[in-house]
């Protein structure tokens, strides 16, 4: 693991994120680069990348499944995928920010059907694909991870199993309803790309 590097987008943050990331740096090969919106910093973060696999993840994922990551590497060799997800859980969350979560993991493992949909929380991306694809694009302002994903071949998407946690952070601060909301008008618009590129408010939360 000490071998594998990773590369922390820091968008200004307030919270100490240069001092934490610096003290990982005697275990792991850890760097941080400059972020911006989440496209901007995943982007960086993949340029700097030599390895055949890409794993972006948000800033407050847990990976409780200590096999998870080779897991999905192994099914990304096995079946020559282009991109793999996971399923999502809220860590602090109430049975409603959960019941939120798992009408997401059914949705993102129904997708394939339509168009594959994988969250950026657990992103993991062949290298090539990912810039043919064009990477995350710069442009958007909203849900740049579901945009990129729609661009991947069903039979080339996978959710594997397990999960990772995250915070219930976006339910606090944006409520149930207006995440909701956002997200059926995502998927209520996966075949427009303007959605994508206009503003949301989603970052001002």
């Amino acid at each position: 693991m000490r071998s594998c590097p990773i590369y922390v987008a820091d968008a200004g943050s307030v919270d100490g994120t240069p001092d934490i990331v610096a003290g990982f740096a005697r275990y792991l090969k850890v760097k941080l680069i400059p972020g911006g919106l989440p496209s901007v910093g995943r982007n960086a973060g993949a340029r700097l990348a030599e390895s055949d696999y890409v794993l972006f993840l948000d800033a407050d994922i847990e990976l409780p499944d200590p096999g998870l990551v080779r897991r999905a590497v192994a099914a990304m060799r096995r079946r020559q995928l282009h991109c793999v997800t996971t399923n999502i859980w809220c860590s602090d969350g109430t049975i409603v920010d959960n019941a939120l979560y798992l009408g997401s993991n059914v949705a993102q493992f129904c997708s394939p059907i339509v168009r594959p949909f994988a969250t950026g929380m657990f992103m993991l991306f062949d290298r090539q694909r990912f810039w043919e694809l064009g990477g995350f694009n710069e442009q958007a302002l909203y849900a740049e991870d579901y945009l990129l994903s729609m661009g991947v071949t069903r039979r080339r998407f996978a959710v594997v199993s397990g999960g990772v946690l995250t915070s219930n952070r976006r339910f606090r601060k944006m409520g149930h309803l207006k995440v909701a909301s956002l997200f059926l008008k995502t998927a209520l618009n996966t075949w427009n790309r303007e959605h994508f590129l206009r503003d949301h408010h989603y970052w001002e939360t």
